[in-house]
């Protein structure tokens, strides 16, 4: 394990976790990589020290006619919205934007950003009193506003939060994904649904592609404490654009990279290349807190007693100019044959917690995916499997979310029954949080 403190900024640390011994020919490398920010500024809010970085952030709240059915919408995202302005750090510069089928500047206007103080902060709650309902959602209108006003500060952090009610009925998918295309990298984004009106896969697919967090805010009442949590995470971030850099010796394939904890997100896709048989895999901004990455690398066999640098691991932020600021923390990955089976055999307990994870999340959305399809019995049969999956895990949160879609008969083997009842708000909100994680039990 390594470190290193950024000046006045968290200090990071890699710790690897992993089963190194492969019998004679074996070529399959599996390793769990713990990267940890500390002593940087907040955590679940605290006060923050001076001297923090510059940040500047976009809120996105979704103004379209749907908004007013039930009108409580409407009402708690401007409480929300209003909430989180008062939750930014004096300093910040921010923008609220209003979304239908085209993005408005709500606050400040004129293609600018507002430094919050006092001042600012009351004229942007003024302003939020005149957001009304009427018109449709593109919501790849609003994120490109967020993004033009965003990439005009000069600011170390940039950061959206986006709050829908609907389905994106007036761009098509391909045009929000060339917008997410065009954004990502550029700033991060929290999204979120309000009701049960939205596209799980949408929203889900904006924070994934933002590098952000996604979730369901069934009733508007509780809008306005979740975006005070989203923007005090967001004001407690200290570093932006961190890369997790693997290197990979001649010979050697990386079969994927994924985050597992706190989330499932797989980053295989996102490599850029960084030299000679060396990838940058992108995990946005960090405050205090600690991720899990999973690495699976085939080798070369070699011989037994043989011993190799399966991969190292580093940490690396890229700067405007080409280079790259290395943050200093290593981790080693190694792979070493033995005819010990005891040895090659075993599994290290965090590399199959967190396949278990991995799996669990999948298989929740392949259940839900199947019952909406009306092939009841295959999801039983995944429903059942996550079921298992959470309850070996201890991940009783999710165990919790699944009860409401089936009923448990027995979580050990994974036997349960479809209920004929379900709300769209319990089957929603299973789907929206089906990748959030328990960490493995040290």
């Amino acid at each position: 394990m390594a470190n290193f403190a950024k000046p006045d900024g968290p200090r990071f640390s890699v710790d690897v976790y992993q089963n190194e011994y492969l019998p004679e020919g074996g070529s399959q490398v599996d390793a769990i990589v713990t990267v940890t920010a500390t002593g940087g500024g907040t955590l679940g809010g605290a006060l923050v020290p001076p001297g923090r970085p510059s940040a500047a952030v976009a809120v996105m709240v979704d103004c379209s006619g749907s908004m007013d059915y039930p009108p409580a919408k409407m009402r708690g995202a401007r409480e929300a919205t209003a909430a989180a302005i008062d939750t930014l750090r004096d300093g910040t510069r921010f923008a609220v934007i209003g979304g239908t089928h085209v993005a408005q500047e709500v606050y400040p206007g004129g293609g600018r950003l507002a430094v919050a103080d006092a001042t600012t902060r009351e004229q942007a709650k003024q302003a939020l009193r005149r957001l009304s309902a009427g018109g449709g959602t593109a919501i790849g209108t609003w994120l490109r506003l967020a993004d033009r006003l965003l990439s005009a500060a000069d600011v170390t952090l940039r950061h959206g939060i986006l709050l829908t009610d609907g389905r994106n009925e007036h761009e098509s998918p391909a045009d929000l994904r060339a917008t997410l295309d065009a954004c990502a990298g550029r700033f991060t984004c929290d999204a979120r649904g309000v009701g049960t009106d939205w596209d799980v896969k949408e929203v889900t697919g904006i924070a994934s592609a933002l590098l952000g967090t996604a979730d369901i805010v069934a009733d508007p009442a509780g809008l306005a404490a979740d975006f005070t949590r989203m923007m005090e995470t967001a004001m407690g971030k200290e570093v932006a654009d961190v890369a997790l850099r693997v290197w990979t010796p001649a010979g050697a394939t990386l079969r994927f990279v994924k985050q597992v904890a706190p989330t499932v997100e797989d980053l295989t896709h996102r490599r850029t290349e960084a030299g000679p048989r060396a990838g940058d895999y992108p995990t946005g901004s960090w405050g205090d807190e600690s991720r899990d990455y999973h690495l699976s690398v085939t080798v070369p066999p070699a011989g037994l007693g043989q011993e190799m640098l399966a991969a190292r691991v580093s940490l690396v932020v890229p700067q405007p100019d080409g280079t790259v600021q290395n943050l200093g923390a290593q981790g080693l990955v190694r792979a070493v044959w033995t005819d010990d089976m005891a040895a090659s055999t075993a599994m290290s307990p965090q590399v199959a917690h967190y396949t278990g994870q991995a799996e669990l999340a999948q298989v929740i959305q392949q259940g839900i995916d199947l019952r909406k399809a009306g092939d009841f019995d295959g999801a039983t049969a995944k429903l059942g499997r996550a079921v298992q999956l959470a309850n070996a895990s201890g991940n009783a949160d999710t165990a919790k979310l699944l009860a409401k879609v089936v009923d448990v008969v027995d979580a050990a083997t994974g036997t349960v029954r479809l209920k004929t009842r379900v709300t769209e708000a319990d089957e929603m909100t299973l789907e929206t949080r089906s990748t959030k994680t328990v960490r493995v039990k040290k």
